[in-house]
């Protein structure tokens, strides 16, 4: 197995921005008619407290963000790894670098959505389920 470097990322080129697109689209959370659009990518990756890439050579393999108000409170999302990569710690080791990062800026509440069937991941790094609470949602149309 190759080892990933994992760096934080915060000008991407467009060939990486067309990779992280696809990532988005290979989970599901992105259409292609809504995901053909390099500068809202670019923004993502600007506006979020950090954003990093799991790689081997020039190729993404894996993603995690992190939003903020960069005072008290963070939120850890879009983690995913391609499928081919998956069960070998690169989503446990983005996880543990966003949490280190966020800890570093001065953050110590750290929240997360765990989609189905990912909450025992989570658990297993240390995040535990918010008693009393539902994740919601309101999406405007574009």
């Amino acid at each position: 197995m190759k080892i990933p470097t994992f760096t934080f990322l915060s000008d991407p080129m467009p060939e990486q921005i067309s990779q992280i697109t696809a990532l988005y689209r290979a989970e599901g959370w992105w259409t292609a008619d809504a995901s053909d659009n390099p500068e809202m990518v670019a923004g993502i990756i600007a506006g979020s407290h950090c954003f990093m890439v799991a790689t081997i050579g020039d190729e993404i393999i894996g993603m995690g963000r992190a939003i903020s108000d960069r005072a008290s409170d963070a939120y850890i999302q879009d983690v995913t790894v391609k499928d081919a990569y998956r069960d070998q710690g690169i989503g446990s080791e983005i996880i543990k670098l966003l949490v280190e990062r966020l800890q570093g800026d001065g953050l110590c509440w750290i929240g997360l959505i765990a989609e189905r069937g990912s909450h025992e991941f989570y658990m297993g790094l240390g995040f535990e389920k918010m008693p009393d609470s539902t994740p919601m949602l309101k999406i405007i149309p574009a």
